[in-house]
């Protein structure tokens, strides 16, 4: 079995995203699942000490044939059946502590968020260095006049912070909507009732959500999958936004208006058969993305509708379709990172397209004056740093 190097998806393909959602990562989420288990029972203690010691020792991704793993996750319809196994085996006299009283569930769910956790921190990591560049772009341009289009066509001057400054509320929606997103633990057992662990299982989630680091649920989610929809939502918001900039900055960069322009790197924009063109090859990739995870989102969101106290097929159906929300809102986070901190801005080319328009608006009377939209840049970057200093803790 060859990893997955992104040939076709070059939006994620080497970034940060790829690797916290790749098998490996996954793979390890589901030993420290199982490990953050056995401590949080050592704690409370269910299993002894030593036992949650050795379990923690025998967790090591490196001890597990990957591939192996996953044909034989084909029998259990899930790996973590097969994973258990080899753990209590590596776990020697201390194997009968392995996942006492979890189901698959548990421990591929609670994976599944320490994966999105992982992957969420370097996704916002990328769009904070978005939003500092946005807000630069915004104040450097406010009074910098350019077209405003409506319907693909000059429609009144506006100004490019005030454009930037669109961009840029954009982006500060989605990030803080995905960074309030709450990541919980999932613990259950067999049917969700925590029927293994008699009066101490609900005390049990509160540590096993401690261990991992993750949220504690006020009840097991095993058919609830608001979490996992949730995540999905605001990863297709995140993609959006950025697919938004994209847009205006593949548009922008048209021939005929030729307003803005990519950071120039070599082999960055390339034509195989042209090469005078210089593509705009980055904003592409994230418009691929905009496009993509909206699509997976909905099947996590389909998935919503699952039977009973154990999906049959809808909670198989949400893994991939997962990763590749995280996979592509992480990539086209980082992509766009490098893409505002390096847009080349041509205020000489916006003034002589708005030469027509303004020619236009003086024969009919119009105004040719770019209206609030300087004061209106001036706003989005006070509520980007208004944000920040929030996050920040300095209010």
């Amino acid at each position: 079995m060859s990893p997955d190097a992104g040939l076709l998806s070059p939006v994620r393909a080497g970034t940060d995203a790829e690797a916290a959602t790749g098998d490996r990562a996954w793979l390890a989420a589901m030993l420290d699942a199982e490990t953050a288990l056995a401590r949080a029972q050592a704690r409370l203690g269910i299993i002894p000490g030593e036992a949650a010691e050795a379990i923690a020792a025998a967790a090591d991704p490196a001890r597990v044939d990957l591939p192996e793993l996953a044909r034989r996750a084909r029998g259990a319809g899930n790996p973590v059946v097969p994973l258990v196994g080899d753990l209590r085996g590596l776990a020697g006299p201390f194997g009968e502590h392995v996942h006492k009283g979890a189901t698959s569930q548990d421990i591929m769910d609670t994976a599944a968020m320490i994966v999105a956790s992982r992957a969420r921190r370097g996704a916002l990591a990328h769009l904070d260095r978005v939003l500092a560049a946005l807000a630069e772009t915004a104040a450097r341009h406010r009074d910098t006049p350019i077209a405003g289009r409506t319907l693909g066509r000059q429609a009144l001057p506006t100004t490019f912070g005030a454009k930037a400054g669109g961009w840029l509320l954009g982006v500060l929606e989605a990030r803080d909507r995905l960074a309030a997103v709450p990541l919980p633990v999932q613990l259950g057992g067999a049917a969700g009732t925590l029927a293994s662990y008699g009066e101490r299982g609900l005390e049990l989630m509160g540590a096993y959500a401690a261990e991992t680091g993750l949220a504690e649920p006020a009840a097991p989610w095993h058919t609830r999958r608001t979490p996992v929809a949730d995540l999905g939502a605001a990863l297709a918001l995140t993609a959006g936004a950025l697919g938004k900039f994209a847009t205006d900055v593949v548009l922008l960069a048209q021939s005929e208006v030729d307003e803005v322009a990519e950071p120039a790197a070599p082999g960055r924009g390339g034509s195989s058969a042209m090469p005078h063109k210089r593509n705009p090859a980055m904003a592409t990739v994230i418009r691929s993305a905009a496009l993509q995870v909206p699509a997976y989102a909905q099947v996590l969101n389909a998935s919503l509708a699952a039977p009973h106290e154990r999906p049959a097929g809808e909670w198989h159906a949400e893994w991939q379709p997962f990763r590749e929300c995280l996979r592509l809102a992480g990539g086209a986070a980082e992509t766009a990172a490098e893409l505002a901190e390096g847009l080349e801005a041509a205020p000489d080319r916006m003034r002589a397209n708005l030469g027509g328009l303004l020619a236009v608006l003086a024969e009919h009377g119009g105004d040719p004056g770019p209206g609030l939209a300087p004061e209106l840049a001036d706003r989005a970057v006070a509520a980007y740093r208004q944000s920040r200093r929030h996050r920040n803790g300095d209010r």
